[in-house]
């Protein structure tokens, strides 16, 4: 019989101080490999002009307050043929008439095939345009104004078969 001289791994204090600080050597580096990552790649600047971007949406919540005030109500309609109609009608219900209306259509997922138009008033409060032949969904923005310089804006999603 030969005695082969056994080596067992015996694990000691050392051993797990090692393993305890290297795991967290490895966390740490990860954390901040990531955190370069992120600033690198969005520094958390979301706009160049981030005054004049505040001013613009002062004026806007003034524009809606404004709007709120008048009452105004919208409703857009696609008509077969292309035609965009779309109806005003005041706080009391009534048609509003004699207002100058400019609408984009845009398609929700691309900037291709945008079109502007200008409504004409049709009958009392009613308003329509025919831009194309179109199909499919198409989103409306549009602005009216009335002879005191009101503003009305409204936002529509219209679909055409």
């Amino acid at each position: 019989m030969t005695d082969i001289p056994q080596h067992q791994f015996r694990l000691n204090g050392l051993h797990v101080l090692g393993l305890f600080v290297g795991f967290f050597l490895v966390v740490i580096a990860v954390n901040v490999v990531f955190t370069v990552m992120a600033i690198r790649t969005y520094p958390g600047q979301v706009s160049k002009t981030p005054y004049e971007d505040g001013v613009a949406y002062n004026a806007k919540l003034a524009q809606l307050e404004a709007q709120s005030r008048l009452g105004w109500r919208a409703a857009a309609q696609a008509r077969p043929e292309g035609v965009v109609a779309v109806t005003f009608q005041d706080a009391l219900g009534r048609p509003v008439t004699g207002l100058k209306v400019a609408a984009k259509l845009e398609r929700p997922a691309t900037e291709a095939g945008r079109k502007t138009v200008f409504l004409t008033e049709t009958s009392p409060g009613a308003y329509s345009a025919r831009p194309g032949v179109l199909s499919g969904v198409w989103d409306l923005s549009l602005v009216a104004h009335d002879r005191a310089g009101a503003r009305f804006e409204a936002e529509r999603r219209l679909t055409w078969p």
